[in-house]
């Protein structure tokens, strides 16, 4: 089964409520910017349309999919303030807590996390290039140690192995999170490298973490179904309020909400439970040499964060030529 205490996770998160209630507000926020958004477009385009043939109904299909797609552009770019500001200021505030050191209570936590952000990472753009860059580590170490079809080379069962590969990938989701806690959990000044540090580790446990990830992956998106499910009626209700046939848009905006909730609530119990699971396989343990080269052989992302941490404490290298 798993090796993570759910008892302990829950604790975790009731400590951290200031942040539970902080990332419901920007989650939830966003779903209603979707909503608003969308339902907008449909407007707009219905209104447009009103004329034509159908009565405006394709005018307000194609104004909702314009609303939702300008949505969706905002939070692209809005990505790195998230992770920056709500995710991991969360982890660190979770990191605290799991090592027992004193953490203030109520709203101040948020302050205070947010500091110790600044402290590791000095810039938004920073944080934001070493998670890319332990994302991309993490798609080739997957690929490295082999996915399901052949771990497990069984005749005509292509299509269950295919589906095992896509949980094994899915459930890498919040490794990167996990990866960013141990870099604050150990006070570093240069996050390059034990980010690096951190993928070695994280790769010479992998049986272990993979794992605890696929269970909690399954978990997450068991949730975020349900979840859906629940708001599917609300939102096709409240999407009736706008003119023009807008159902299959009442769809999308239902995973939005199911997506804010796991984002909001689901994905920090994710998150801890796997961090309690790594903090406690790596305890002791030294990054292997060969798994470092064997990294570094394998993923240009993983050379690029060995070159930034060793820019880090001699200084930029000269271009070439000069």
């Amino acid at each position: 089964m798993w090796d993570f205490d759910l008892s302990r996770t829950f604790a975790a998160m009731a400590r951290t409520a200031p942040f539970i209630v902080f990332r419901m507000a920007v989650y939830f926020g966003i779903a209603i910017f979707y909503v608003i958004a969308t339902g907008a477009g449909g407007a707009i385009g219905y209104g447009v349309t009103s004329f034509s043939d159908d009565g405006g109904g394709m005018g307000a299909f194609y104004g909702a999919m314009i609303g939702f797609a300008g949505a969706s552009g905002i939070l692209y770019f809005a990505r790195e303030f998230i992770l920056y500001h709500v995710k991991v200021a969360h982890i660190a505030m979770l990191v605290l807590i799991h090592d027992g050191k004193q953490a203030p209570e109520g709203r101040a936590q948020i302050g205070f996390a947010a500091a110790i952000v600044r402290e590791r990472f000095a810039q938004s753009s920073m944080l934001f290039a070493i998670d890319q860059l332990i994302k991309g580590v993490l798609r080739i170490l997957t690929g490295l140690l082999g996915t399901a079809s052949v771990l497990i080379p069984i005749p005509g069962l292509q299509g269950v192995m295919r589906m095992v590969n896509a949980v094994i990938r899915m459930s890498l989701t919040y490794v990167d999170e996990v990866i960013v806690a141990h870099i604050i959990r150990t006070g570093t000044d240069n996050p390059w490298q034990t980010g690096r540090e951190g993928l070695v580790l994280y790769a010479q446990n992998y049986g272990t973490m993979i794992k605890n990830a696929i269970w909690l992956s399954l978990f997450v998106w068991l949730i975020t179904i349900v979840i859906f499910f629940v708001m599917l009626g609300p939102v096709i209700a409240l999407m009736a309020l706008f003119p023009g046939d807008l159902g299959v848009w009442a769809f999308a905006t239902a995973f939005v909400f199911a997506w804010a909730f796991k984002a909001a609530l689901v994905e920090p119990l994710a998150i801890y439970a796997l961090m309690q699971v790594y903090f406690r396989t790596i305890e002791g343990q030294e990054p292997n040499v060969e798994w470092d080269q064997r990294l570094a052989s394998a993923s240009a992302k993983f050379r690029d964060l060995k070159d930034r941490a060793m820019d880090a404490v001699v200084g930029p290298r000269p271009a070439d030529g000069t």
